[in-house]
């Protein structure tokens, strides 16, 4: 079964929103890890509430963010994690983390990638006009939101949306697919070709 560690720093609904397919018997993989740089994330209340272990490394504690990434990636062997999943976690990996679990990083972000990368992706569609927007599950490398895409999901744009509007859109349609990238991860159904993952 495979082995998830999950990275944190908020409020956690796509974390619950995997624990609730494994619960279900839809995703056949094991939570062993959940890490949060913020120790007043709800996530990790999340993970408590389920029996997962659930850690609050603090980033200040280390001399550098090569350090503090060394223990997340120690954290994360010892428990034999094989995937590593990005939810809501608001750090960028650097090459010390990404060299350990080479192509075993996933992120979700809140547009349609490449378009609107980085913060605040939603009030950048929103300021563009865009008609469509939506989230992409992307294989992390040391770049910003820039890794091989595995999935996306539209939404449409109305014209009287918000920011909060959109996003909570946007939000649940990241539920749906953030399980289904990890259920073709375990299925070993991802292939990744260059820039592109083909689905097998």
């Amino acid at each position: 079964m495979l082995k998830i560690g999950v990275l944190v720093s908020g409020n956690g609904s796509n974390l619950q929103a995997i624990i609730d397919k494994i619960e279900a018997g839809e995703l056949k993989a094991e939570i062993s890890l959940v890490i949060s740089d913020r120790e007043e994330a709800f996530a990790l209340k999340r993970a408590a509430n389920h029996g997962i272990e659930g850690l609050f490394i603090d980033p200040e504690r280390f001399g550098n963010k090569r350090e503090f990434e060394e223990r997340l990636v120690q954290l994360l062997k010892e428990r034999g994690v094989e995937l590593v999943v990005m939810a809501g976690f608001m750090r960028l990996l650097g090459p010390c983390f990404i060299r350990e679990f080479q192509q075993q990083v996933m992120n979700i972000h809140p547009s349609l990638l490449p378009s609107f990368p980085g913060l605040r992706p939603q009030r950048q569609a929103l300021e563009h006009g865009v008609k469509i927007s939506g989230c992409t599950v992307h294989f992390a490398d040391e770049g910003m939101d820039t890794g091989p895409i595995i999935l996306q999901g539209a939404v449409p744009v109305y014209d009287d949306d918000t920011e909060e509007t959109l996003s909570a859109r946007i939000l649940e349609k990241e539920h749906e697919l953030y399980p289904e990238a990890i259920k073709l991860y375990s299925e070993g159904r991802l292939k990744i070709e260059g820039r592109k993952v083909r689905i097998l």
